[in-house]
Parts: structure tokens; sequence; C-alpha cells
């Protein structure tokens, strides 16, 4: 007399190497994306080749202060309106001292509500 072997219990999947396949997927598509818009500034950097002319227009930005052909300022926008012909006229902005960009950008946004279209971004 023959017995069958006992029948063998199905095994059931196993759902750990589909669990890790999403997770792979999820954390490729996480740092593939991008959650924020870019920020431009609206006001256009000047372009190399423009002639400057008038006297000197240097903004120093640094970290808690701005300062105007070498002396700080409280009010840029007022020590600056004597040394511009018009709002076209030159400037150079230059960060120093551990400025971060968005404090230099908080400054090309208050030369832009100024009125000025020019500025030259230099190290």
């Amino acid at each position: 007399m023959q017995f069958a072997p006992p029948p063998k219990p199905r095994r059931k999947p196993s759902l750990t190497p589909m669990i890790d396949v999403v997770f792979l997927l999820l954390v490729f598509f996480m740092l593939a994306s991008r959650f924020g818009a870019d920020a431009a500034l609206p006001l256009p950097l000047a372009s190399a080749g423009g002639e400057y002319t008038g006297p000197p227009r240097l903004i120093d930005v640094l970290p808690d202060a701005v300062a105007l052909n070498g002396t700080t300022t409280a009010d840029l926008i007022g020590d600056l309106a004597p040394l511009m012909q018009t709002p076209a006229d030159m400037l150079i902005l230059r960060g120093k001292d551990g400025a971060t960009l968005q404090r230099i950008v908080t400054v090309t946004e208050t030369l832009r509500d100024a009125g000025y279209t020019s500025v030259v971004l230099v190290e």
C-alpha cells in the first residue's frame, strides 16, 4: 500500500521585496522632484559692455548694514539720489563680510522699488 505524501501547504508570497521596491521608487521620485518654484529677480542685472559714467556708486552689502562708497548709510536711496543723473545709471553692488544672498536680493529689490534699473553685481 502506497501512501501519498501529505499535500504541502501553499506558501504565501512574500510582500517584502515589493514593499522595498515601492519605497525605493518613492525615494527616487522625491529626490528627483522639484517642490518649489525657482524665484528670479525681476530686475535685470546689467550686462557686460556698458560704460560707467558719473560719480562712483559702489554699494557694499554687509550682513547688518549697507555702505555707499565706503560710508555706512541708513538711508541708501536718499544718499544715492544726488549721485544719479538718471534711474538707468549703473550701480555696482558688492556683497562683503559674509552677507547672505538673501540680504543682497533684499537690497536689489529695494533699489528696484526706488526705480533704479541697472545693477551690476560683482564679487
